[in-house]
């Protein structure tokens, strides 16, 4: 089949949608409003499989409106003007407006966000938005005040089991199959409540059988079948992990091929870009530091851009960023220093500090030696006073080694002139 089993088990009518009672369930208050024929525009916030997509398209198909859909991971502000200039086309006298469906709108810049304003005040469109983030954050305050606001929940194992059991009975490639579940544990625990998760899993186990041969699904079967087989990039699942950590890694070892390589993965496979702007920053501390500390800036410079505006654009920014750190020396001193020292405070515990360094802001505490002896470095000379900051059972304890490139061979240089005696520089 060319289709996935997750779409060809898409519901097109609201009786058939699984879980989400409490909104569309008889009765339920998105429901009255679908059934009353208007349709405002609105947010669905809820975690990735609980059926965002799959409502948008069942109220667009119910209430015969046009459906467009755009995803925040690959739509431009360009994309999101054309489709607004197609849906102006289509509406026709008392024709109602077509739905607007943006998928991962958090994942819009603000500009992006501001795109949409004119065509949702106007009722060129209503939109509707999927988000896994809360939309207070991360949905302007102008787009949001004229958007409701609803809540799905993650799917229940109930949900769950009859999603299997339609599939198994309504699915014409299935029907071919003489299909047994001897246990639904496997397949729900993969699932972790995400029905998309729940359909790739039961199509990698029933794929290994042709049409007509015995198929009974238990607990061992799942498991051995997907560990063998699920190869695709899964944002909260394995992969996720496997992806990120070679990307840091090839970074770490200086190889900006194989990190645009794992950064061009990670974008096709729909992570979020601010995550991997985030582990960007990370590594520019820890791998990189003081052998270049412009790239802790760059990093956070990737990161605020593509914060402000957004995906596709954002992935050159993040290919730069990516590729200068790979490119960049090497040093790891800063992060050794710091656990060091926080080995060192975990082994001595609170100790005191000297008197000379403390704050004394009243008379008893100066009486008492607060600050006593304590030596302004700026009246000695080259600003070095060395004066004795470390509490006394550490004295001479060091913590930071240069790391070996020119950058930090300079400050092994000063530290050598100043603290050889003390610190072994």
């Amino acid at each position: 089949m060319s289709q996935p089993l997750a779409e060809r088990m898409r519901p097109k009518t609201l009786d058939d949608y699984v879980g989400q009672e409490h909104l569309v369930g008889k009765g339920a208050i998105l429901r009255k409003v679908i059934e009353s024929g208007s349709l405002p525009s609105f947010i669905l916030w809820g975690p990735p499989g609980v059926g965002k997509t799959t409502l948008a398209y069942v109220i667009a198909l119910s209430q015969d409106r046009p459906f467009h859909s755009l995803s925040a991971i690959n739509s431009g502000v360009k994309d999101i003007r054309e489709t607004i200039e197609l849906a102006k086309s289509q509406k026709f006298f008392s024709r109602p407006n077509p739905v607007l469906f943006i998928d991962e709108i958090h994942r819009f810049s603000k500009s992006q966000q501001d795109s949409l304003l004119g065509a949702v005040e106007k009722g060129i469109v209503t939109l509707i938005g999927a988000t896994t983030e809360n939309p207070s954050f991360e949905v302007i305050s102008a787009l949001l005040s004229r958007c409701q606001v609803y809540i799905l929940k993650p799917l229940e194992t109930n949900h769950l089991k009859a999603m299997v059991d339609k599939a198994i009975a309504n699915d014409e490639y299935l029907k071919t199959k003489n299909i047994n579940i001897e246990s639904y544990d496997a397949l729900i625990q993969l699932s972790g409540g995400d029905g998309r998760k729940l359909y790739n899993a039961l199509e990698l186990v029933v794929n290994q059988f042709g049409p007509g041969e015995n198929v009974d699904i238990s607990d061992e079967l799942v498991m051995s079948s997907i560990q063998q087989n699920l190869a695709m990039y899964d944002k909260a699942g394995e992969q996720h992990y496997d992806i990120i950590s070679a990307f840091i890694k090839s970074m770490r070892a200086s190889d900006p091929n194989a990190a645009v390589y794992y950064l061009a993965r990670m974008i096709a496979g729909g992570e979020d870009p601010l995550f991997i702007c985030r582990r960007m920053i990370i590594l520019a501390s820890e791998d990189i530091g003081l052998a270049n500390p412009n790239a802790v800036l760059l990093a956070n410079n990737c990161y605020q851009a593509v914060h402000h505006i957004g995906m596709p654009e954002g992935r050159i920014i993040m290919s730069q960023t990516a590729i200068y750190l790979a490119c960049s020396p090497k040093s790891n001193a800063s992060y050794l220093a710091i656990d060091q020292a926080l080995a060192l405070v975990r082994q001595t515990g609170d100790l005191p500090v000297p008197l000379h360094l403390r704050n004394a802001p009243t008379n008893l505490m100066k009486d008492i030696g607060y600050g006593s002896g304590y030596k302004y470095a700026h009246d000695y000379k080259n600003g070095i006073s060395n004066l004795e900051c470390l509490p006394d059972e550490l004295i001479g304890t060091k913590l930071y080694s240069p790391g070996h490139n020119s950058t930090e061979q300079k400050y092994a240089e000063s530290l050598k002139m100043f603290w050889k005696e003390k610190y072994g520089y």
